[in-house]
């Protein structure tokens, strides 16, 4: 948790030096009087399978289950049209798992998953003038931050991957500062060889897993504050 915190403060510096740059390079001559916006999310995330094989004595398979999604995002548009966000979303979940690992054959457990999200993402939006509805469409990239308890034996462990993702809706803005968020999203945890959340005779450790990516689709939205400028 302690490298999560020092990326959520990297990414903080490095998205406000952007911001503060742009601002001060357009502020005189920009029209805009929505550039920070607050994003209140919630979405219903599907199902998704994963697995890893290291080797014929150790692999493990499962799925994560379906659930919501919530969280919040800090946006600020550096030019006209073109935003950029800071976002955290979670997501607290189960995953029914079967593994192999040192001689016993098709253990199974329930797990608890946490699938935590630190991302900071472009997003670009398009609307035609007078008009309530704004599309947009943007790309993103961070870490997730898996929790992983077993609630037989109380067993716990965490792994921080890189993470990525992409996402599209359109914002139907019922006032000139309070719009309702529409959109769909895809959200990837990436893992190679060298590290992941293995399953082991313990219930959960950390150890070597072959490739394996996690995909996690959601359908939702949620509320948007524009403060101006």
């Amino acid at each position: 948790m302690k490298k999560s915190v020092q990326f959520i403060f990297a990414l903080f510096l490095f998205s406000s030096s952007i911001i503060y740059s742009q601002q001060a390079r357009n502020n005189s001559s920009s029209n805009s009087t929505n550039n920070i916006r607050i994003n209140l999310y919630g979405s219903y995330t599907f199902e998704d399978s994963f697995d890893s094989y290291y080797d014929l004595g150790n692999y493990y398979q499962g799925q994560i289950q379906d659930g919501l999604q919530y969280g919040a995002g800090l946006e600020f548009e550096i030019r006209p049209n073109t935003f950029l966000e800071l976002s955290y979303l979670r997501q607290d979940t189960n995953a029914p798992t079967q593994y192999y690992n040192g001689g016993l054959f098709n253990q199974f457990a329930d797990f608890d998953v946490a699938m935590n999200y630190i991302m900071l993402g472009g997003n670009h939006s398009f609307r035609k003038a007078n008009s309530p509805i704004e599309g947009f469409g943007g790309l993103m990239a961070g870490i997730a931050v898996i929790d992983i308890k077993n609630p037989k034996t109380g067993s716990s462990d965490s792994a921080t991957k890189f993470a990525w993702g992409l996402k599209g809706g359109a914002i139907i803005w019922a006032t000139k500062s309070v719009g309702v968020k529409l959109q769909a999203q895809l959200l990837s945890v990436t893992q190679s060889v060298g590290g992941g959340v293995a399953i082991g005779t313990g219930g959960v450790s950390a150890g070597v897993s072959s490739y394996s990516s996690i995909y996690q689709f959601s359908l939702g939205g949620g509320l948007v504050f524009a403060l101006g400028q």
